[in-house]
């Protein structure tokens, strides 16, 4: 019976996604976010601590659409306004971003979009979170003033062909690492 139990622990270990690649697929993850959504610099902060809280949770399948799916959609009505949520749902790499097939994680966004090309600054919460907000307060991101844009859709904005808007974060106008962080 015990060889069971410490058995049933290992495997559910050996599907939780560690801290350095729960953090580097919450940026990503963040930064598409931030690009198709039209995120203030609050609001991608915000959605960085979200993601990642939630990559850290997941210990297995049970977990995907669990428990801390609903706390990550609950936390992200808080912070993003009504047309970004309605649209983040309507986005399944976004809504359903991650999956376990065969023993090893997979990330729908990647279908999307280029691995390692980046539309932003990492947010300031990158070095320092280490997560944990969603396990603290069931409140936590109603409780926090974000700044967000304006509640209707900026339709009035300039439309690039692949249906995406112009603008860009507050903080990225033009900012570029080595050609790492692309411009739109």
């Amino acid at each position: 019976m015990m060889i069971l139990a410490v058995m049933m622990v290992m495997t559910i270990s050996a599907t939780a996604m560690s801290y350095n690649v729960a953090k580097n697929e919450a940026l990503f993850l963040s930064d598409k976010m931030a690009y198709e959504l039209n995120l203030t610099a609050a609001q991608y902060e915000a959605v960085y601590e979200i993601n990642l809280d939630y990559l850290m949770s997941l210990n297995g399948q049970g977990d995907v659409f669990g428990t801390w799916w609903n706390r990550r959609n609950t936390d992200l009505r808080y912070v993003l306004n009504t047309w970004q949520f309605d649209k983040y749902v309507g986005l399944a790499y976004f809504y359903r971003p991650v999956t376990l097939k065969s023993g090893g994680w997979t990330f729908a966004v990647y279908n999307h979009y280029k691995r390692g090309h980046f539309y932003n600054p990492h947010p300031k919460e990158f070095v320092t979170y280490k997560g944990g907000n969603n396990r603290r307060d069931a409140r936590f991101y109603a409780d926090r003033h974000v700044q967000k844009p304006a509640v209707s859709h900026p339709s009035s904005q300039q439309v690039k062909p692949d249906g995406r808007h112009n603008d860009r974060l507050a903080y990225n106008t033009g900012h570029t690492n080595g050609g790492h962080f692309a411009r739109r």
